[in-house]
């Protein structure tokens, strides 16, 4: 198989994502970046609509609403060719959840973030072998960029649990 196909769907399914995010959004973004499991590495792509934070109280903390869509790549690993989870399926996720960040504006610490998503993908593997998974993204925002470290696992409810971890650059806009 060619791998133009592989490359064009993602972009496709991507292009269609991002004109279907709702209009109240406050924040798009389109990330992409590596993920590794086994220290395998895989291409990853996410379109992530954060919508306006509101206050948690008096805390100093703020959250706001998180949805996302993404894909991994499948990888070619041959020990797992024959298990009952494989590693070659390309992967869709929809996940949705809250981002908190705290401090105001000005302060230094105000452009770091941690999401939480509970999520819902096309089709299991080693790394993601049940129907659901949790997603936690721990990053930095500025403006149009951001750099997250995003982990999606099943938090060992069923086995295999090999999880994804990956490294994401994202570039967004507001509306």
């Amino acid at each position: 198989m060619s791998h133009r196909p592989r490359f064009l769907r993602p972009l496709a399914a991507t292009a269609l994502a991002l004109a279907a995010l709702p209009a109240a959004a406050a924040h798009i973004e389109l990330q992409a970046g590596r993920s590794y499991m086994d220290n395998r590495a895989a291409n990853a792509v996410f379109v992530e609509s954060v919508f306006a934070a509101h206050p948690l109280g008096d805390t100093g903390i703020r959250w706001a609403p998180d949805l996302s869509l993404g894909w991994i790549n499948g990888r070619d690993i041959e020990r797992y060719r024959h298990a009952r989870y494989g590693t070659s399926d390309d992967i869709w996720l929809a996940a949705g959840g809250v981002r908190l960040s705290a401090g105001d504006s000005g302060d230094w610490y105000s452009h770091f973030f941690y999401g939480f998503q509970v999520a819902l993908h096309s089709g299991r593997t080693q790394a993601l072998s049940s129907a659901y998974e949790f997603v936690n993204t721990v990053g930095w925002q500025w403006r149009h960029l951001s750099f997250q470290v995003r982990h999606i696992s099943n938090g060992k409810l069923h086995e295999p649990n090999r999880g994804e971890t990956m490294a994401l650059v994202g570039v967004g806009f507001d509306l």
